[in-house]
């Protein structure tokens, strides 16, 4: 396979380099593959049309063009290489169920080509519920008073319950037309293609296996039903073929247990190399290029995203960082976790520079305002390799050289991107250690050489699950949706202390000084009862205790 063409019927008036084959000619059926082709008029496996939209608007100098035109190609190479997108594909068949009134379907028959679908009909009404996914669809519905179940491959659902999510292979022709409800029926025929957008790990999950529900943001972003929560093993099913893409799951998910299957976070960040002493322009797919004509100033080169919602904290700092610019975002619609982000990382640059971070656009006038207002940082530059560290990780890390040794005060997280410190009363604390094991993304730690429990803020979710698994009444709580720009905030720090108790017997360290004396406090006057020597073993280590019991003849008193 060959990697990079150039198309263009109108030629280009400046030279490529050599590995990228430049024509203004093609023949529709040949078959050479290309990785990435400027143009749909030729395969590639990426189309990137924001080189065309480059070349036409920037401002940049001819050798200075040559080059960016070149790293164009080569960002979207790295985004075919690193990207776990896998396709896969439905077989769908011509049953259909059709959901209308009578009317209405008489009006659907009147536009259908006879006997071009198997069709079902039933009355609104007649729903129960609907189950599955495209070419694999199940409708409970009522028939003379019991229940029957349909099997089909689609489903067209005239007034569909907008309350309930969307599932593929269901189309309501009231947001469409019924001429466009069918084009899409029959396009869909034999085969439905799809992709693998999310990438899960459950272990740092904050909702998988949990005893209470701390976490179902992905859940509750997702306009469809291809995340579900199934509340009795808290487990999270995963429904690819009911998958937008749009990638709202992913910058709402405080761990980083999600990721983008398209377009990783560590593609992301093999991406923003390239972007060095560039103004990254993102535009996500659903921006059309086609005839936007702007000024792009020097400097400036776009990179096209294919979800709209996937970017978060992480990412956008990470692009921020290795670029040493400002970013343009050139969007219409900011998904909740975007917001938030954005938000987040604007408040931080103002604190520190004076300037925001991300440049929001969201139409023609507002982009090229934004491009004539980005500009460099001073000594905002920072590279490092984050290959294989966690979103939080990534954040702390680059959020903490930025502050450095300065105290610039405390910013404000939003509704659906959560930051938090945890607070411990340390005379009611036993070092049980509850909190650590409920904690799976590491901020709360032990020390075994020191007997301390620790915390590291930035890398705390705000998931709270810490606080309904400690023991203690009113000895452990959150202060959520702060982030304290100070160099403590980054470090772990200790919030509980304790020294080993040793054994009375033997004089071997066996637990935490205040968990001994808790149960000593709880269990002694009961133990005392029967006699002093039962009432000794509480302070004993679990090899001393029974020994002394059977010396005194206590075992089965």
């Amino acid at each position: 396979m060959q990697e990079f063409i150039y198309y263009s019927d109108r030629g280009l008036d400046f030279p490529l380099p050599e590995n990228i084959l430049v024509t203004s000619t093609h023949d529709k059926e040949q078959k050479s593959n290309f990785i990435v082709s400027n143009s749909e008029e030729i395969h590639g496996e990426v189309i990137a049309d924001e080189i065309d939209f480059y070349i036409s608007n920037s401002q940049d100098p001819i050798a200075k063009k040559i080059k960016n035109v070149e790293k164009l190609y080569e960002i979207n190479a790295i985004r075919f290489d690193m990207a776990q997108d896998a396709s896969f594909s439905q077989d769908v068949s011509k049953e259909v169920l059709l959901i209308a009134t009578k009317e209405q379907r008489e009006s659907f028959l009147k536009a259908m080509v006879p006997d071009e679908f198997n069709l079902f009909h039933v009355l609104p009404d007649a729903i129960k519920s609907i189950d599955g996914h495209i070419g694999a669809l199940s409708a409970v519905v009522n028939d003379s008073f019991k229940d029957a179940t349909l099997k089909v491959s689609q489903i067209v659902w005239f007034g569909r319950d907008k309350k309930k999510k969307e599932r593929s292979g269901v189309f309501d022709p009231q947001e469409s037309s019924i001429d466009a409800t069918l084009a899409t029926l029959r396009e869909n025929l034999t085969n439905y293609d799809y992709k693998k957008f999310t990438i899960y790990d459950q272990n740092i999950c904050q909702y998988h296996e949990r005893r209470e529900e701390v976490c179902t943001k992905c859940e509750e972003v997702c306009p469809t039903v291809a995340i579900i929560k199934i509340d009795e093993s808290k487990h999270l099913k995963f429904s690819q073929i009911d998958c937008h893409g749009c990638g709202g799951c992913i910058s709402v998910c405080p761990s980083g247990a999600l990721d983008y299957a398209p377009t990783t976070r560590e593609s992301i960040y093999e991406m923003a190399k390239l972007f060095r002493a560039h103004t990254p322009l993102v535009i996500p797919q659903i921006m059309s290029l086609k005839g936007l004509e702007v000024s792009l100033k020097e400097s400036i080169l776009p990179l096209k995203i294919e979800g709209e919602k996937f970017l978060h904290e992480s990412t956008f700092l990470t692009l921020l960082q290795e670029s040493g610019s400002q970013v343009i975002f050139y969007s219409d619609f900011l998904s909740k976790g975007v917001k938030d982000s954005i938000s987040i990382l604007n408040q931080i640059y103002q604190k520190k520079y004076n300037k925001d971070a991300i440049l929001v656009a969201s139409n023609k006038e507002e982009l090229q305002d934004a491009m004539d207002r980005a500009e460099f940082i001073e000594n905002s530059r920072y590279s490092y390799n984050e290959i294989g560290s966690r979103k939080r990780e990534v954040f702390s890390l680059r959020l903490s050289h930025m502050i450095g040794e300065e105290d610039l005060g405390v910013v404000t997280t939003g509704e659906h991107v959560h930051y938090a410190t945890v607070k411990v009363d340390q005379d009611k604390c036993t070092l049980c250690l509850a909190c650590v094991g409920a904690c799976n993304v590491d901020a709360l730690v032990a020390d075994p050489k020191t007997y301390e429990l620790k915390l590291n803020a930035s890398i705390c979710t705000s998931c709270g699950y810490c606080e309904p698994s400690c023991p203690e009444k009113d000895c452990l709580t959150l202060e959520s949706d702060i982030i304290e720009l100070k160099p403590s905030w980054f470090k772990e720090t200790t919030l509980a202390k304790d020294t080993l108790f040793a054994c009375v017997e033997c004089g071997v360290e066996f637990a935490t000084t205040k968990s001994v004396e808790k149960i000593a406090a709880m269990m002694g006057p009961i133990f005392a009862s029967f006699s002093p020597v039962k009432q000794r073993t509480l302070y004993c280590c679990e090899n001393c205790k029974p020994k002394l019991m059977i010396k005194e003849g206590l075992l089965n008193a």
